[in-house]
């Protein structure tokens, strides 16, 4: 493998053979790392959607046990969705994938633009929510310096991503567990504290929905119960980024997802329940410059008796220090889910193959550099503001979630001859039917609040990716008419036509790719320029190693034997020709590294050669041709004449 900058190792860790048996099992993650780097952020979100659901019922707070009950039960449900997914789909790819094969390409456009506005808004939201609970301990003044913070941590987390996807968990574990530990005590305390009042949550809940019932109607009380279900529909975010990345567990995939599932859902039933009851039972009220926790856990803290101010102030820096690191955390999963969904989507030509592309350490470097830069435009737009975050955020969160468990009641009722088919059917109906509600009540609140604005986004992503398709599928029609006129196997060659090469004769270096018609293109226009000039024929191809390629072994081997198979082709046909002729492939990320190796290694055994390779020529030239297309033979040109040596581009037009 090529050798890499000092400076980007430095960053990024040293690289990694992605041809190497152990490589997939060092960097595939085990059900706890998983909970840790991708539930966080369903876990984080306890320290903001309770908050939005408790202040939604004003006054009529003992209505707040209704609202947990809810809450915890709506997780398991969604969570329960989404382990049919990670059956149904053990490759990956989560909503986008459902949504795609169950209800066809254009629903699953729509869900993966969704996914992908949602999971830049994951980094935002968790981000500003964590820097506002750190920001709680500090004096009001110091709030100016809350968006610095956020846009400076955004950068830092874009930088550990690049190490992968294990490290960046195993960094960011401590603060995980810290979490997890303080809140589990604090909340078992702050409920058994008020032990003698929990005889009476139950009558006093009644209570208050028959009082408001019979003074305002039972719609109003449905409807305000909804209402706060709705704004606390927060909470929920995270439960389908297992499903995303079934693909980076370890096997056994399909049960370490159900198992990753089964963590998030009950710690985060616990914990957002727990929340809210703590608000109901310490009568939590809003303070300024206070997140809602802070202000109960205050309360709890205080009444544990530590007998000093400053230790009970310690304890409580310490729990909203562990809250702050953990939305940190939480924007984890943005940073590892939205290059995911954007690989899949490049997968389909929905957006430019680049995102595709993996990097030395295996990881969606350009999907990361995505979420990064599109996170830091939001924060800046939205001055870090959780409330409006949070009303952008929610919208498309229950958007993906109805339409993949919309998605899960087609198959099952497409599959009624599967055992237990209603079972799953009735579950998927349940959650498709909370979620709808949520999303609609959700929409139609928020809407003139800012939640016209994700729709917009939203829309402008779905209408880009339908530019990006419509320029791919015209491109990929004329290439494939290309490959058509030499599609099958190689020719057969008589032995007495194979003439071994010659390394004092002059030699043609073709640089070939996956397209047979543009290689070949390449070939002939070569014997045209040069009639019986080039002796020797020497055809050098690199397998990329994409995320696609990736997925497993079985893969790899298919990209291994497509351009062994590719290969075989051109030799055979130089040969038939009466041309001295051989082949070369590399395997790796990073084609243009892997092919100046391939040269390298050729003009030395054959130093009168001269490189070729084909370059794709549009007609109607504009900033989508050079952003959506591999400029791979450019690069090369410009690397190989810097090198003193030859490289001819040989133009095939296109459109």
């Amino acid at each position: 493998m090529a050798r890499q900058s000092k400076w980007w190792n430095l960053l990024a860790g040293q690289p990694l053979d992605p041809l190497a048996p152990g490589t997939r099992h060092a960097i595939a993650v085990v059900p706890l790392l998983a909970w840790v780097g991708l539930g966080a952020d369903g876990l984080s979100s306890s320290c903001y959607g309770p908050e939005e659901a408790f202040l939604a019922l004003g006054a009529h707070t003992p209505l707040a046990l209704f609202l947990a009950v809810a809450t915890a039960t709506t997780v398991f449900i969604i969570a329960v969705g989404y382990n049919q997914v990670i059956e149904l789909f053990p490759s990956g790819g989560g909503g986008y994938r459902v949504s795609t094969a169950l209800l066809g390409p254009v629903p699953g456009l729509v869900s993966g633009a969704a996914l992908l506005v949602d999971y830049v808004l994951t980094v935002s939201t968790s981000l500003a929510s964590g820097v506002d609970a750190f920001f709680s301990l500090l004096p009001v003044g110091a709030q100016g310096f809350k968006l610095a913070t956020e846009l400076l941590i955004v950068v830092l987390m874009t930088g550990l991503n690049f190490r992968g996807m294990k490290e960046s968990i195993l960094v960011l574990m401590p603060i995980f567990l810290a979490f997890v530990v303080l809140h589990l005590g604090l909340i078992v305390y702050g409920v058994a504290a008020h032990g003698q009042r929990l005889a009476a949550v139950v009558p006093d809940a009644v209570g208050e929905a028959s009082h408001l019932s019979q003074t305002m109607g039972t719609m109003v009380v449905a409807a305000l119960l909804m209402r706060a279900f709705s704004l606390g529909g927060g909470t929920y975010t995270g439960l389908e980024a297992v499903s995303n990345n079934v693909n980076m567990l370890a096997e056994p995939r399909v049960a370490n997802g159900k198992w990753t599932m089964f963590y998030m859902a009950s710690s985060l039933a616990f914990t957002a329940g727990g929340i809210i009851l703590l608000y109901m039972l310490w009568h939590a009220a809003p303070q300024e410059g206070q997140t809602l926790n802070a202000v109960v856990f205050r309360s709890v803290i205080g009444n544990l008796g530590l007998g000093s101010d400053a230790l009970a102030h310690g304890l409580l820096a310490l729990v909203l220090a562990s809250e702050a690191g953990l939305l940190l955390v939480g924007a984890q999963t943005g940073f590892l889910d939205g290059p995911a969904v954007l690989s899949n989507m490049a997968g389909d030509y929905w957006v430019p193959r680049h995102f595709r592309d993996l990097s030395a350490r295996l990881v969606r470097q350009n999907g990361v550099v995505v979420m990064g830069v599109a996170s830091l435009l939001i924060l800046l737009w939205t001055r870090g503001e959780v409330s409006v975050l949070v009303v952008l955020y929610s919208i498309n969160v229950f958007l993906t979630f109805s339409m993949s468990l919309f998605g899960l009641c087609v198959y099952w009722w497409r599959h009624r001859t599967q055992p237990r088919w209603l079972v799953r059917f009735a579950l998927s109906l349940l959650g498709f039917s909370v979620t709808a509600s949520v999303l609609v009540i959700t929409l139609v609140e928020k809407f003139g609040a800012g939640g016209w604005l994700t729709v917009l986004v939203t829309g402008l992503v779905i209408a880009l990716c339908l530019g990006v398709k419509r320029h791919y599928t015209t491109t990929r029609a004329e290439l494939a008419r290309a490959d058509a006129l030499f599609a099958g196997s190689a020719p057969l060659v008589d032995a007495e036509r194979v003439r071994p090469l010659d390394p004092a004769a002059p030699t043609a270096v073709l640089l070939v790719g996956k397209h047979r018609g543009a290689s070949m293109h390449a070939l002939l226009w070569v014997q045209r320029l040069f009639p019986g000039h080039f002796k020797n024929v020497v055809f050098l191809a690199v397998g990329e190693v994409d995320a696609q390629s990736y997925e497993g072994q079985e893969t790899l081997q298919r990209l291994q034997q497509a351009v062994g198979e590719s290969l075989r082709y051109y030799v055979a046909c130089s040969q038939r020709h009466g041309l001295a002729a051989e082949a070369r492939a590399a395997y790796g990320t990073n084609p243009v590294r892997e092919f100046i190796g391939l040269v390298d290694a050729v003009t030395a055994q054959y130093p009168n050669s001269v490189c070729f390779a084909s370059k794709l020529i549009f007609r109607r030239v504009n900033f989508l041709t050079a952003w959506l297309h591999n400029q791979t033979p450019v690069e090369l040109q410009e690397r190989l004449h810097l090198q003193g040596k030859q490289m001819v581009l040989l133009p095939m037009n296109v459109q």
